[in-house]
Order: structure tokens, then C-alpha cells, then sequence
């Protein structure tokens, strides 16, 4: 086996810990900063590190059973500035300064959608991803929908609503147009809780 290979984790990973030394700020824009991060190995190695800073993300997955009791749910299409093309999405949105996740996954499901939930509950928590980002990005499921407004959405946003059957939207998932990797997991998270209701 090859060095460092286990046959069982005991939950120590304190051997694998690197100590920071000192943090730069190297840019700022509007959405994230890029740190470098210089650290230093229990064994004596130095290195310096990017660290991408952004603010708290939300996700926030609106499912509702139609006349048909269809499960659906309310997604979006918006044009993407990073991929250059239009995708298709839950809705989701910044955590302002100060805000707690769960009112900006309330917020951003009223400003995008114009709907509220009765029902709001946390999926899951994830880091984008942890090689150079220090964020998280935190995951609802909202449900006992009432549409009480139309959308109030940012000075660049344009947003297309769609209700569509679960199944359809778990099936599009990771791919063509619905190829964000954060909704992907956002797919998951919403399984595991259906699954965990169908067992209670």
C-alpha cells in the first residue's frame, strides 16, 4: 500500500494540519477577494497558498404537489456571465453582511420567484470548494408555497420561472443546461431528505 494508506479512519487528522503564518490581500471585486495565504507543514515545509474570499451562498429548493398531486418544483433559467450561456437553476443568492442564511434563502425565493414558504427546512451546509475557497454555501427546502408577489429582482438579473415535475428536474441535473455542480448537489441533498421522510 502506498504511504499514508489506512485501513481504518479513527478521526484524527490533526497530523494533516498546516498552520497559518499570514494572510495577504491581493484583490478585491465585487463578488470575492483572492488572499494569499502563507502556511506551514507539522514537518517543516513552507508554502504560500491562494484563498478565494467570498460571502455565504444559498440554495433554496420550492416544491409544492400539483392538482394532480405531482410533485414540482420552481425553478429558473438565467444567462451566466462565468459560462457564457443560460442555465437552469434553483433559485439562490448571496447571504448579505450580517444576514443569517435562512432569511437570504427567504429573501431570494421572494425576490426571484415572488413566492413564500411556510415551510422552510436546512439541507445541508458544503463548501464550494475547499481547495482555495473559504465559503459555504448553505441548502433549504422550502414548501407550503403562496405566491403573494411578482419578482423584485437586481438591476442585471433577468429571470425566467418554470414550475417543473420533480422527476423531470432531477433527471436534467448535470446536464446540458442544468450543469452547475452546486445545483447538482443541491438535487442530492433534496433526495436524501425525501428518502429520510419515506422511512419515518
Amino acid at each position: 500500500m502506498g504511504k499514508g494508506f489506512r485501513m481504518h479512519d479513527d478521526g484524527d487528522s490533526s497530523h494533516l494540519m498546516w498552520k497559518t503564518e499570514g494572510r495577504t490581500r491581493t484583490y478585491d471585486c465585487a463578488i470575492f477577494s483572492v488572499n494569499e495565504v502563507e502556511r506551514t507543514c507539522r514537518d517543516g515545509r513552507k508554502g504560500t497558498f491562494v484563498e478565494i474570499e467570498c460571502p455565504e451562498w444559498i440554495v433554496i429548493i420550492p416544491i409544492y404537489r400539483d392538482e394532480n398531486g405531482v410533485l414540482r418544483v420552481i425553478v429558473e433559467r438565467q444567462y451566466r456571465h462565468g459560462s457564457d450561456s443560460v442555465t437552469l437553476e434553483y433559485p439562490a443568492g448571496l447571504v448579505e453582511k450580517g444576514e443569517d442564511p435562512l432569511v437570504a434563502a427567504r429573501r431570494e425565493l421572494l425576490e426571484e420567484t415572488g413566492f413564500e414558504a411556510g415551510r422552510v427546512t436546512h439541507l445541508g451546509t458544503l463548501n464550494p470548494n475547499n481547495a482555495f475557497m473559504s465559503n459555504h454555501q448553505h441548502y433549504y427546502l422550502a414548501e407550503d408555497l403562496h405566491l403573494v408577489s411578482g419578482q423584485d429582482l437586481d438591476a442585471n438579473e433577468e429571470i425566467d420561472v418554470y414550475s417543473l415535475p420533480l422527476d423531470e428536474v432531477v433527471r436534467k441535473m448535470g446536464t446540458g443546461s442544468a450543469d452547475n455542480a452546486l445545483m447538482v448537489a443541491a438535487s442530492a441533498l433534496l433526495m436524501r431528505e425525501l428518502e429520510s421522510r419515506k422511512e419515518k
